[in-house]
């Protein structure tokens, strides 16, 4: 019920920043600029960066400038810009976030970079592994900070989640079962549907291939089992839903048996109820236990981590909103140790991402060779399904050109 779920994270950023004062902004803030006018922007970088004292919602951009002046004058914006290039090239813009179509993602990430500005950009990366190698290489060669923006790997939720499968409480991984889907469906409509902008299921539902690399510390699959897809009716390319099978090496060097399903028009419960409760999760056996982390994709709303333990039966539950781990000992940007509890995934991501920019170490980063392994994966399982990977566009070398 991916649907629901993002559209409730939309009201849960409303409320928050109507109940917290917004900071007063520091001197040395950094100017962000938004590409593309997505619905995703207020909830994924709008509201997070109006309670970060060091970030200032400077411009952004859409196709259309009545779009862009109508966010800006929503969201106080300073500028709003008729196209991308512009915004690109204004030289007070420190950083932008990109949260065009997916196989857009790697057009503007590279002339963003080549002039240069930092990239926060949204999943799935890049349209294939091929770009995200390239992307990598640019971000290197400028000197500037590219982040993928798996959000929910911020969240200190997933870090409790993480610490308690390393710590071996409860044995080694056996097998992990990592489920996304949207019920009732994505809209036809929607650009998600769309092979020459990235679509697909496992594309867009990229968050069950995160949970599971993320459990196992993983790169590339060791063996893809079996690949079964169910391909969209407007276009046989597009998967509508995805369920594999696929071993990872496991932390202590074993096999892990992992399944990943993802699916873009789960059917009704006797077609007629939506699987409101079927949130994005993901579920680890291990020698002793079966742990489940509920809604890992949005844990900020509301989750739980839950051990059932396979001799007792004892069931033990834990929930991780601010602290933890890696997030306990840290004074965050607006002056509380470990952040605040009603804080997004997406603004635990902004954290992280000023802290890099800045040149400071953040509490938590998603690797830049993580994103091209992610992307690797895709490739590997498209190709098993014998679908094609997602094509590339290629880039002008002319600074935001």
């Amino acid at each position: 019920m991916a649907l629901v779920v993002q559209a409730f994270t939309f009201l849960h950023q409303y409320i928050y920043t109507r109940l917290h004062p917004t900071p007063s902004k520091s001197p040395e803030a950094l100017k962000v600029g938004v590409i593309s006018s997505a619905q995703i922007n207020a909830a994924a970088l709008i509201h997070p960066a109006e309670s970060h004292p060091s970030v200032i919602l400077y411009a952004i951009a859409s196709r259309d400038i009545s779009t862009a002046q109508k966010a800006k004058e929503q969201y106080n914006f300073t500028k709003a810009y008729s196209s991308y290039e512009d915004l690109l090239d204004d030289p007070e813009i420190d950083f932008v976030y990109i949260s065009t179509p997916n196989g857009l993602h790697y057009e503007w990430a590279a002339k963003s970079l080549k002039a240069g500005k930092h990239v926060l950009c949204e999943k799935p990366f890049t349209s294939n592994a091929a770009e995200a190698k390239e992307l990598m290489e640019l971000a290197k060669d400028r000197g500037l900070v590219i982040e993928e923006a798996f959000h929910w790997q911020f969240h200190p939720a997933a870090h409790a989640w993480r610490q308690l499968l390393d710590s071996r409480k409860y044995g080694n991984i056996l097998r992990t079962n990592a489920i996304m889907t949207a019920s009732p469906a994505v809209p036809e409509s929607d650009i998600r549907w769309k092979f020459d902008l990235g679509g697909g299921s496992l594309m867009d539902m990229t968050y069950a291939l995160s949970f599971t690399r993320y459990a196992l510390h993983a790169s590339t699959p060791k063996q893809i089992v079996s690949v079964s897809v169910r391909p969209s009716r407007g276009d046989p390319r597009v998967d509508e839903a995805m369920y594999a099978h696929v071993d990872f090496e496991a932390p202590n060097g074993g096999d892990v048996h992992s399944r990943i399903y993802t699916d873009m028009a789960r059917h009704k419960l006797g077609y007629v109820i939506p699987r409101f409760w079927e949130l994005p999760s993901i579920e680890v056996e291990t020698e002793k236990a079966i742990i489940l982390f509920y809604n890992a994709m949005m844990p900020h709303l509301y989750h739980y981590i839950t051990i059932v333990e396979k001799t007792t039966g004892e069931t033990k539950t834990i929930k991780q909103y601010s602290g933890g781990p890696l997030w306990g000992k840290v004074t965050t940007s607006t002056g509380e140790k470990g952040g605040n509890h009603y804080w997004s995934t997406y603004r635990w991501q902004l954290e992280a991402f000023v802290d890099a920019v800045k040149g400071n170490t953040p509490a938590f980063w998603v690797a830049n060779q993580d994103s091209i392994w992610q992307m690797e994966c895709i490739d590997s399982m498209y190709k098993a399904a014998g679908l094609p990977i997602r094509p590339s566009k290629e880039v002008s070398s002319k600074k935001g050109k």
